[in-house]
């Protein structure tokens, strides 16, 4: 089952209501298993922290995991959040990873904290500053991989693997970092759409080839409920969509299960910012699933998604994702 239109997951191992990180960590390796025998092509675990919903605080770890349980699917960091952490001790992790799992490991980048402000600071973070030095630590950390590095510093292991650096980003700044430095260049569209297609055109505008990259690369964040009927997507779908309003409302918590008429529960502005957040979402059946996708497609030129589907139940949530690769697969070249 392999698209000639590359596919990837983003799984933010969501702990669920009455679940634990352990019970995460077992449904993540078996929702990667079967992404590698679907045709993805990546499979990448984001960096968060102080989520009672959200079991990928070390990331790193979690991607061992699943690169140690899986064989040929890429498996990478969407993102690490650099200012959490000094630009040499991931070159030594993610160096590591590359050396236990050659060619399979991606490292994308954000410069946001992953977590709240009081939670930020536990992490060692000096806020006025560490996002502003975001630009200087990818550079140092580009420098740790590579094989002609003059620093006196190196990473053991790390320098000359050359691991693939991805720049993340919900606004414009990484766009323009990622075509400064000919990064591929991920957004965040499944949950900050935006500034999206001003980044796209930002990015594409200012691309800059390098060593890494010849021409600019775009991967779109987009979320997916799939289900044999447009009303089980839906149903499914008020999981993330209570997620969404207890975060911003600041009652972060774990995974809900799905709630019927939820949406129909909420006030026009719990609505209103619904719509914006996950307005690059498709929910249904795989007929309406497929014509969201392609329009998607066809409106902003992705030449890559990256599909995030936060479901409560396991199964129905391996099911969206097997939807999704069967659509991928029957898509012309020209989606």
């Amino acid at each position: 089952m392999r698209s000639l239109f590359p596919y990837s997951v983003l799984d933010l191992a969501p702990i669920v209501q009455g679940g634990s990180a352990a019970q995460s960590y077992c449904n993540t390796l078996d929702l990667a298993r079967h992404a590698e025998r679907w045709g993805y092509q990546r499979y990448w675990l984001a960096e968060h922290h102080g989520m009672p919903g959200i079991a990928s605080a070390a990331t790193s770890i979690l991607i061992g995991h699943v690169a140690g349980g899986t064989s040929t699917i890429r498996v990478g960091a969407g993102g690490i959040m650099l200012p959490n952490h000094s630009p040499l001790v991931i070159a030594e992790q993610f160096g590591t990873l590359a050396s236990l799992y050659p060619n399979r490991i991606d490292l994308g980048l954000g410069r946001a904290p992953g977590s709240d402000y009081a939670t930020a600071r536990a992490l060692r973070r000096n806020l006025a500053s560490d996002a502003d030095a975001f630009p200087d630590d990818v550079l140092e950390l580009l420098d740790y991989f590579s094989p002609a590095s003059e620093n006196p510093v190196h990473a053991v292991p790390g320098q000359g693997l050359q691991v693939p650096v991805w720049i993340l980003g919900s606004s414009l700044f990484g766009a323009q970092l990622a075509a400064a430095l000919g990064l591929p260049y991920a957004f965040a569209s499944h949950f900050a759409p935006q500034h999206m297609l001003q980044a796209i055109a930002i990015y594409r505008a200012g691309f800059q080839p390098s060593q890494y990259l010849a021409k600019p690369h775009v991967m779109l964040g987009f979320n997916v409920f799939a289900a044999e009927t447009d009303a089980a997507a839906a149903l499914c779908a008020t999981s993330m969509q209570q997620a969404f309003v207890n975060y911003r409302s600041g009652r972060p918590a774990q995974l809900p299960a799905p709630l019927p008429g939820y949406a129909q529960q909420l006030g026009a502005p719990e609505r209103a910012m619904l719509d914006s957040v996950l307005s690059c979402t498709a929910i249904g059946s795989a007929d309406t699933v497929r014509a969201s996708l392609q329009a998607f497609i066809a409106h902003t030129g992705a030449d890559e998604l990256m599909i995030a589907s936060q479901i409560f139940a396991h199964s129905e949530r391996l099911r969206s994702y097997e939807i999704t690769a069967e659509i991928f697969a029957g898509m012309p070249a020209a989606a």
